[in-house]
């Protein structure tokens, strides 16, 4: 169980943001807590040896890895490059008509939005999490998703993203986003 120990330790301190404590690994883990400590001296032990570019530290009352001091350099030069800013709130909702219901046009979007979505699709096609998918009938640019999209939400395919169905809004939201679903339907649907 040591080295499956070790590895799930491992994995728990990747994951998280701040120290760890050992109860709390123990109590993730469902293991007692000596071989917490037991495993996270092995996995210090192993980092040092084979001088990984990783370290675990005890700082704060917890756990992390952290970087070795020997690459701070060339991590300091990494990191100080440009970030790529959060999505909007704008973009995001964009983004989200797109995946659910790609292909999709600007003005479709536009529509179910109830404002323009010339600034949020642009951001987003520069970004790469959307691209054009041909044209309209009308000869407005259709936009799906793109490979980015996928590996950035961890997705295989589009067909994994969660159920609208699981979307729990308030009540006054739920009209509005209905209310614009049905108005926008209702204009891409054939005329028959």
């Amino acid at each position: 169980m040591t080295v499956e120990l070790e590895r799930t330790l491992e994995a728990l301190l990747f994951l998280s943001a701040e120290p760890a404590g050992a109860q709390a690994l123990a109590d993730a883990c469902g293991a007692e807590l000596h071989q917490v400590h037991t495993a996270l001296e092995r996995l210090r032990e192993h980092y040092e040896f084979e001088r990984r570019g990783l370290v675990l530290r005890e700082l704060a009352g917890g756990f992390m890895i952290s970087t070795h001091p020997d690459v701070e350099p060339a991590a300091r030069r990494l990191l100080a490059s440009p970030r790529t800013p959060p999505l909007t709130p704008a973009q995001a909702e964009t983004l989200a008509i797109v995946a659910y219901l790609q292909p999709v046009s600007r003005p479709e979007i536009a529509r179910i939005r109830g404002v323009s979505a010339e600034w949020a699709t642009s951001t987003l096609l520069e970004r790469g999490v959307i691209e054009e998918a041909g044209r309209s009938q009308f000869g407005a640019v259709l936009y799906r998703t793109t490979e980015l999209f996928l590996r950035l939400f961890g997705l295989d395919d589009v067909d994994q993203l969660p159920p609208i169905g699981e979307f729990d809004p308030s009540p006054e939201l739920e009209g509005e986003l209905r209310e614009r679903l049905l108005r926008a339907g209702e204009a891409r649907a054939p005329a028959g």
